[in-house]
């Protein structure tokens, strides 16, 4: 499996945490100003953010996500990066909770991108996806259901289309 080079794991990195980059690559001038939030994860499974020198749950990391907060998460002890695998936590609890945004058919067929030549696109094709749901939902509002599933269908369309063309099941 090939490395991600560092400019795409900083770009995967800010993309997780709510920054963006700039089309030159550079964050946008008021993220330069303001680091993101240090969320440090101790051996005990205990998060600690040391902006408000307290301990805070997962439910708050969430809260911290749907406000759009900058913040990185990192081991205590190493100083490791952490912070896509508590992503990752938040969504397996979300997906446990009740009704799971994604299908087994959706889970099986990101599962097969890995190790798949087109494994690094994947990932940029979900997310332009989802930043464009978002501008159409951010307009439109929440009133406009229709639309929403309108767009919904054709996601799902081209979704289909991207796979088939790389001779992946949808």
């Amino acid at each position: 499996m090939a490395r991600k080079s560092a400019n795409t794991a900083k770009t995967d990195n800010a993309s997780a945490t709510g920054t963006q980059q700039s089309p030159g690559g550079a964050a946008p001038e008021a993220d330069t100003l303001k680091a993101p939030r240090v969320i440090k994860k101790y051996p005990n499974r205990r998060l600690y953010d040391t902006q408000t020198s307290s301990y805070v749950t997962l439910t708050e990391i969430k809260q911290l996500v749907m406000d759009g907060q900058s913040f990185v998460v990192r081991d205590a002890k190493s100083g490791d990066d952490l912070t896509r695998s508590l992503l990752l936590q938040i969504i397996l609890e979300e997906e446990s909770a009740g009704a799971p945004m994604f299908t087994e058919a959706v889970l099986s067929n990101i599962i097969r991108f890995y190790g798949h030549a087109m494994q690094g696109h994947m990932g940029a094709y979900l997310e332009s996806n989802l930043q464009s749901l978002m501008m159409m939902q951010s307009k439109m509002g929440h009133q406009q259901q229709n639309i929403m599933s309108q767009m919904q269908e054709q996601m799902q369309k081209q979704t289909a289309q991207f796979l088939s063309a790389f001779g992946l099941k949808s």
